[in-house]
């Protein structure tokens, strides 16, 4: 894991944790923009809206990040009754995050693709890896983001599209969401089925 290629390979595991770092905080500040630009000011007063990598950082899934490979950065709050748009304001919130993750990784693909020939890089340098990363870093936290199950941001933009009838099965899955997601998350690393890493292999291939 990352805190033991901070022994064995510490420049790779620091230019590791700065990628981290950055599309977390980018995440976590685009939905806290998101948030105050359709009227609600509840993140800006927590400090939230800031590019402060401190803010957004939460000290357990920054510790499960290091520890394990597997983390998150601190939710930022908002209060739907103060938004603009009530029907669409929290999903607009919710794909803000992932959005600024796959802004990121084409703004550093532009980079990668013209800074190698420029500079005669090779593929081992410390900076191409960098690049490397952080376009599959923010790649990742956005697909992984998109899914829609609570409390992911994918669920907020599902609760958004699916009409009234389905109010019920919103309410279950939000209260189940979270069980769900861990449950698929053991099972997946358990059996090594492999699910997620298809799909996150598959669209970075893409990329």
């Amino acid at each position: 894991m990352l805190f033991e290629y901070l022994f064995t390979q510490p420049l790779f595991a620091i230019v590791t944790l700065l990628a981290i770092i950055y599309a977390l905080t980018v995440h976590e500040f685009f939905h806290a923009f998101a948030a105050t630009f359709l009227g609600d000011n509840t993140a800006k007063d927590l400090g939230r809206l800031s590019l402060n990598p401190l803010v957004h950082l939460d000290v357990v899934g920054f510790l499960m990040l290091l520890l394990v490979g597997f983390g998150w950065g601190k939710p930022v709050p908002f209060n739907p009754n103060n938004l603009k748009n009530h029907k669409w304001g929290s999903a607009i919130i919710a794909f803000a995050g992932p959005l600024s993750n796959i802004v990121s990784c084409f703004i550093f693909l532009g980079v990668l693709k013209y800074l190698i020939p420029f500079f005669n890089l090779s593929p081992s340098d410390l900076l191409i890896y960098f690049l490397n990363y952080l376009i599959i870093i923010n790649i990742v936290l956005a697909i992984f983001n998109l899914i829609p199950i609570p409390p992911l941001d994918g669920s907020k933009i599902l609760f958004a599209v699916l009409p009234n009838q389905f109010e019920n099965f919103k309410i279950s899955l939000e209260q189940n969401g979270p069980y769900i997601l861990i449950g698929l998350l053991v099972l997946d690393n358990l059996f090594n089925i492999g699910i997620f890493n298809t799909l996150f292999n598959w669209i970075i291939s893409l990329i």
